[in-house]
């Protein structure tokens, strides 16, 4: 990949070599397909184009400060993958298939894993829906998985640097119950108008707050929020919140610090107290919060126009450990070769 410019790669999809596909049909999955078609033949009755019966995973694999190529915590991805499966009443692949296909994706597409010291990583996205033909709603029979990838850019071009979100109480992310904490698309559907409304106001995410009292902090956009406070890690706990891995791994991390992680509920009154505070996920690792903007009450949280020194080592500590430049404990990556 000589002509590639990876230090303009944004976050957006690029054609690879291959993907590879596992089909269930007859009560049992195939084997893994390998192809380099982009492009799926279903019928226009697809239980997944009608009753939202989808789900995906992201994760990525680096290049390291060595030049080995490490897929992050891709095991959790696959757990997370079958919870997924099983609210929605599809067919459960094993853990092995998922990683074998991630692993697979890697390796066919070794060409566009960006160098070590670009900030870019290969982006793989499993994804699975539910592909029985009928009009009724019900469980879907059949289905088809397939892991596909691409190139994408560091997320923050110039170093990381904080955001500005808004809060939205007019609109729910995700109800009690629901599917807020499995990863499938209508949760994804669901926040889009906010998202242009606060875009609109010049705000990279929306904040969400629990839908039954709007009273607790939820989700910061597509990211797991976190504050920082009195040497504390704290995150939401909720039923309606997607188990970010990212937060687990730097929860992880915030206890390696020397500090106390606490998974509880977080008024909106509390965002005053907190010393710093961000979002958390796959694309940016951690996105630092600035500025927090109450659309509905126009109140104003504001947290600094830079990095702060908790987020900042967060940060480092996880990208080190993706990057091969820090010891790999808790065996979080997997080395493809």
């Amino acid at each position: 990949m000589e002509n590639m410019d990876w230090g303009a790669l944004g976050f957006d999809y690029r054609k690879t070599d291959a993907n590879v596909r596992y089909y269930y049909t007859d009560g049992k999955w195939s084997e893994m397909e390998v192809t380099g078609d982009e492009y799926i033949k279903i019928h226009m009755s697809a239980s997944c184009l009608h009753y939202g019966i989808e789900l995906f995973e992201g994760l990525k694999a680096f290049r390291g400060v060595d030049g080995k190529v490490r897929l992050f915590r891709v095991e959790e991805n696959a757990k997370r993958l079958q919870s997924s499966a099983e609210r929605l009443c599809l067919p459960v692949p094993t853990i092995e298939m998922i990683v074998k296909a991630c692993v697979e994706v890697v390796k066919r597409n070794e060409k566009y894993i960006p160098p070590y010291g670009t900030g870019a990583s290969l982006y793989l996205r499993p994804v699975m829906f539910g592909t029985t033909a009928g009009l009724g709603v019900k469980p879907a029979k059949d289905a088809l998985l397939i892991v596909y990838c691409s190139p994408v850019g560091a997320y923050f071009k110039d170093g990381i640097k904080p955001i500005s979100v808004a809060i939205d109480r007019e609109q729910d992310r995700a109800a009690p119950r629901g599917t807020g904490d499995v990863k499938v698309g209508g949760n994804y559907a669901s926040s889009l108008l906010s998202g242009e409304n606060g875009h609109k106001l010049g705000y990279s995410n929306i904040m969400y707050l629990d839908a039954a009292e709007h009273k607790y902090i939820e989700e910061c956009g597509a990211c797991n929020f976190f504050g920082i406070k009195e040497g504390k890690y704290i995150t939401p706990k909720s039923s309606s919140v997607l188990p970010s891995i990212t937060n687990k791994s730097l929860r992880q991390l915030a206890r390696d610090m020397g500090l106390e992680v606490e998974d509880r509920l977080i008024p909106v009154e509390e965002l005053p107290t907190f010393e710093e505070c961000g979002g958390c996920g796959t694309a940016a690792v951690i996105s630092p919060i600035g500025k927090i903007f109450d659309m509905q009450t126009n109140d104003i949280y504001e947290y600094g126009t830079e990095v702060g020194k908790v987020c900042m080592e967060l940060y480092t500590r996880l990208q080190d450990i993706q990057y091969g430049r820090a010891e790999d404990k808790y065996n979080w990556c997997t080395i493809v070769e």
